[in-house]
């Protein structure tokens, strides 16, 4: 991966030239295994996709392609063969039909991002700050679940490492033991020197729901991502019109790929955050619409991985770099496989940083 031929005027010519795009299976393996409320993971399987052109011969552009099982609006049993008919269609078009893909996110952000790398003949995909390793991107650290030890080491390694926002995923272990460690942060950290953010991934019941949100709400809280599980619309619109915590939506925005459908959505619901993952949530183009379509109604938002290998990984931040936003996001996942593919990217402190000199 990353060899980029002689090839100075690609850009100019990308929908004139010949390409060939190929799909490529991959399996990675989780150095420890990551607890959500819907179970844990050990194992994370991907797709690659690769672009070249016999024009530019020894180029290449890389993307990948990574739905979560049981979670994403295209994890599909023939997934293979539904995206080998994408990529045969952008080969012969030099482009992605997004508008005719728009129910394929996952499959949208990897041959995005690969036509994007072989246009620009490096991973770094968009010209800033970021991309010249001249800034890092402020992440979170994210505590997974675990047993309430395994969780406290998380926590005091990210605090010990300098992170200014920690994010715990909660709704596994035993609510009080997950208020315990709240509480351990809240001790030694105030709200001005560490945000807290909480990921129930749908974990509360309805009917306990606001009760829970009111006593998180009693240690300083940024928010809470998808206190109750998705798809309950009347439940969800109430419990946030009387949160006392801020509530972000993420799997709640699973599936509504239209644009009329972000803005029923949006205007049903009126989250005070919403999360985007390019593989969940439309690709760029589809990400940008929900940016746009928040911006309008006053909502916030953040950017986060969701568990790609590195490729995806450096895609999501060189695309959120191009926002130039100071919220924390969630990129801090790089690390998390045994057998990674390497990119130039690195952590520092609470930064995500793009290394130029090794691209």
């Amino acid at each position: 991966m990353g060899m980029y031929g002689a090839c100075s005027d690609i850009e100019d010519r990308m929908g004139m030239i010949d390409y060939k795009i190929d799909v490529f299976p991959r399996l990675f393996h989780f150095k420890k295994p990551a607890g959500t409320s819907r179970g844990v993971y050990t194992e994370r399987r991907s797709w690659y996709v690769r672009v070249s052109s016999a024009a530019c011969p020894g180029r290449e552009g890389w993307g990948e392609c990574a739905p979560l099982p049981q979670l994403s609006v295209d994890d599909l049993p023939d997934y293979e063969s539904v995206l080998r008919g994408i990529c045969a269609e952008a080969a012969r078009t030099g482009q992605v039909d997004t508008e005719r893909w728009r129910e394929y996110p996952s499959m949208l952000f990897g041959v995005e991002t690969a036509l994007r790398h072989f246009g620009q003949g490096t991973y770094a995909l968009w010209d800033t700050s970021f991309s010249r390793g001249e800034e890092g991107i402020c992440i979170n650290g994210l505590i997974w679940m675990g047993d309430y030890d395994a969780m406290y080491r998380q926590i005091r390694e990210k605090l010990e490492a300098g992170f200014r926002c920690v994010k715990l995923k909660i709704g596994a272990i035993g609510f009080e033991e997950e208020l315990d460690l709240l509480r351990f942060i809240r001790r030694h950290f105030p709200a001005r020197e560490v945000e807290l953010r909480v990921d129930a991934n749908g974990a509360f019941a309805p009917a306990e729901a606001l009760d829970k949100l009111k006593r998180l709400a009693e240690l300083d809280l940024h928010s809470i991502e998808q206190p109750i599980r998705a798809g309950q619309w009347d439940e969800m619109a109430g419990l946030v019109s009387v949160s006392p915590l801020p509530v972000a939506f993420d799997e709640e925005l699973i599936g509504h790929c239209s644009l009329e459908a972000k803005q029923r959505l949006l205007d049903a619901l009126h989250p005070q955050y919403i999360v985007l993952k390019p593989s969940l949530h439309g690709g760029f183009s589809g990400c940008r619409e929900w940016i746009e379509e928040a911006e309008k109604r006053n909502v916030g938002w953040w950017i986060t991985s969701a568990l790609e290998s590195n490729v995806g990984l450096n895609a999501i931040a060189q695309w959120c770099a191009t926002w130039h936003t100071r919220m924390p996001q969630g990129l801090g996942t790089g690390m998390l496989f045994t057998d990674n593919v390497p990119m130039p990217l690195e952590i520092r402190k609470d930064c995500l940083w793009y290394v130029a000199d090794g691209d």
